[in-house]
C-alpha cells in the first residue's frame, strides 16, 4: 500500500458515521449488507447512508455489487488488511510487541 492510499483511507474512516458504517460492514463479512440493512442497524437517514457509503468506496474500504435489484455494500476487507499492515509495517523496530498490564509495549 501506497502513503497516498493509506491517507485516503483513513480520510474515509476519520468521520464517526463512516467508521460506524465500515464496523456494520466488517461485522457483517462476505455476505455484505444492503442500504436498508445498514439503516435499520444503525439508525441513519437513507440519504445520509449513501453518501457516506460513497465516501467509503471512494477511500477503497467498500465494495458495491447488484444482486437483483439490491445493492450489497462489503468491507474490502484485502485493503483493510493492506491498510494495517502498512499501518504496523515497522512497529517497534521489528522487535516483538509484548502486551503489558496498562498497554502494548516494545520488548526490549
Amino acid at each position: 500500500m501506497e502513503s497516498t492510499d493509506a491517507v485516503r483511507a483513513l480520510a474515509g474512516l476519520a468521520q464517526p458515521m463512516r467508521l460506524q458504517v465500515f464496523r456494520c460492514l466488517v461485522v457483517a463479512g462476505q455476505e455484505g449488507l444492503t442500504p436498508g440493512a445498514l439503516v435499520e442497524a444503525i439508525g441513519v437517514p437513507a440519504t445520509s447512508l449513501s453518501f457516506h457509503l460513497k465516501e467509503l468506496t471512494h477511500a477503497g474500504l467498500v465494495s458495491q455489487e447488484r444482486q437483483g435489484r439490491n445493492l450489497i455494500y462489503r468491507a474490502a476487507f484485502d485493503q483493510m488488511n493492506a491498510l494495517i499492515g502498512y499501518l504496523t509495517e515497522n512497529c517497534c523496530q521489528g522487535d516483538a510487541c509484548i502486551a503489558s498490564s496498562s498497554s502494548m509495549v516494545c520488548s526490549t
